[in-house]
């Protein structure tokens, strides 16, 4: 089946984004003749550099280059060493971090435990208004010798070493800002991270250059460049006047545009990301299960994917992505069934159909018309209202559940790669996000959040996922593939949380 034809049997035509025209007065970026730079796109600059003080991946992007961090995830996903070199529970509120010697900030600090116990406590201190909240059940961190510490929490917290492996888990000098102040440090930060920095022009580009002394040793690049290109248009069109060796984060239709291109390569990588519709399941028509389950029959998410993201997505039955822990295979996703999802509808006494409205950001648009489309030929007629991110991302954030109406498309990055960080802010009935009551919900939350045991919190997960199932209280959609275009010169496998950590990026001489 065709793209073309395909949008249609949705009942909406796709809308291309336009071809990348010249980039003009984009100037050559920074070291672009040198041979060991290498220069990346992104959406935006960071919003800060002071890595407790974000808590966005843009953002995140560039600093875990400059930081490291307690944990990681290595290539395949896994859990893996970095500032620590193992750790332990030691209780139910007690974890126990083994840190590694000989590490240095750049300008000479020395890591250790304090510089550790500094950092996750400047997280938690209000004055520094952090908008990180994994650690939200880490109540303080003790000294056990210079190379060990415990992390306190007042509830046992069995994901607290995948949280430390990106936001909360970043460590900062407590020497250099106590002598700084935090503003300075933000306007020039210091990491023990592969990469130090050099220069940030905002709006036009961030320069860091290599940290030959990293405990890894030498990154692949001598300089790495970030430039802020806001939409894909301008992003693809600086890729081939070789103004950018690398593009990430494109949306299929995007890389599309390039295919064929000389000197150009696309690469699509297995992602984490996982989008869905969450439901307002307290009033309307919506608050009928019925309903919700003509919702989940009527949207056919392998056509979705066939049509809209060109194939670069996998689908998810039942909120928790493939590649997680928590994720159960015997959880089959919902047959899809226009005749179905009339019938449900009818049974719930509305043979004729409901009428709703279908929130979502408006670089999210085309995803949220082709669903539209699907809806409407079980007759549910969804309003399509698109928000310009910003909007958007204050309404979901915001304490008013209702701000994006019945129905509104979203998407979690799930970087802790733990199903709980998918269902944290939407499941549990006193969560932001929420939009569902259940005490049974509730208690099996809990039972995967708070449990030790490995084989208990599966079992939780496996039967939340059935229960979401049998309740439809969301839309489970698909996780999509990490997209990116690269010149020739560069090799480059980016993790399946999607951070642009690029320590291993490979740069051919020109």
């Amino acid at each position: 089946m065709s793209r073309r034809n395909a949008l249609r049997l949705a009942g909406v035509a796709g809308s291309a984004i336009a071809a990348p025209a010249a980039l003009a007065g984009c100037g050559t970026a920074a070291g672009a003749a040198g041979d060991g730079t290498l220069r990346v796109a992104q959406t935006a600059d960071p919003t800060t550099l002071d890595p407790h003080k974000q808590g966005d991946m843009v953002s995140m992007n560039v600093l875990i280059n400059i930081f490291d961090t307690l944990t990681t995830r290595d290539v395949r996903g896994r859990l893996a060493a970095r500032l620590a070199t193992s750790w332990e529970a030691r209780s139910r509120t007690v974890w126990r971090f083994r840190l590694r010697k000989g590490v240095h900030f750049h300008n000479g600090e020395r890591f250790d435990a304090e510089a550790v116990k500094f950092s996750i406590e400047r997280v938690l201190d209000p004055k520094t208004r952090s908008p990180i909240v994994e650690l939200r059940y880490v109540t303080s961190v003790s000294v056990v010798d210079r190379y060990t510490v415990d992390v306190h929490t007042k509830l046992h917290d069995p994901i607290l070493p995948a949280k430390l492996s990106l936001f909360g888990g970043v460590v900062v000098p407590p020497k250099y800002i106590a002598e700084a102040g935090d503003a300075a440090f933000a306007r020039r930060p210091v990491g023990t991270g592969p990469y130090r920095f050099e220069s940030f022009r905002r709006d036009r580009q961030l320069e860091l250059s290599a940290n030959r002394r990293h405990f890894h040793g030498r990154p692949g690049a001598d300089r790495l460049v970030f430039r802020p290109l806001p939409n894909p248009a301008s992003a693809l069109a600086a890729l081939q006047s070789d103004e950018v060796d690398l593009v990430t984060g494109l949306t299929p239709d995007a890389a599309r545009q390039l295919s064929g291109y000389a000197g150009v390569e696309l690469e699509n990588h297995p992602g984490i990301r996982t989008a869905y519709l969450n439901i307002d399941t307290s009033a309307g028509p919506l608050r009928d299960r019925r309903v919700r389950q003509a919702l989940n029959h009527a949207v056919d998410v392998p056509l979705l994917i066939k049509a809209v993201l060109d194939g670069k997505a996998r689908e998810v039955p039942a909120m928790i992505p493939h590649g997680s822990v928590g994720f159960d295979e015997s959880v089959e996703p919902f047959r899809r069934s226009v005749r179905t999802a009339k019938q449900l509808l009818a049974d719930a006494g509305h043979p004729d159909g409901i009428s709703t409205t279908l929130a979502a950001s408006n670089t999210d648009g085309q995803v949220a018309e082709a669903i539209a489309g699907l809806l409407d030929r079980a007759g549910i007629r969804a309003r399509v209202d698109l928000l310009d991110p910003g909007t958007f991302s204050a309404r979901l954030t915001s304490d008013n559940r209702q701000a994006l109406g019945p129905l509104y498309l979203a998407a979690s990055t799930v970087w802790t790669l733990d199903g709980s960080s998918m269902l944290q802010s939407n499941v549990r009935s006193d969560r932001r996000q929420s939009r569902w009551r259940s005490k049974e919900a509730d208690r099996l939350v809990d039972a995967e959040e708070l449990s030790m045991d490995p084989d208990d919190r599966q079992r939780a997960f496996t039967a939340l996922q059935r229960l979401m199932k049998t309740e439809a209280p969301f839309v489970p959609l698909y996780q999509q593939d990490n997209i990116l275009a690269r010149t020739t010169r560069v090799r480059w496998t980016p993790i399946i949380n999607g951070s642009l950590a690029m320590e291993g990026a490979e740069v051919k001489p020109r």
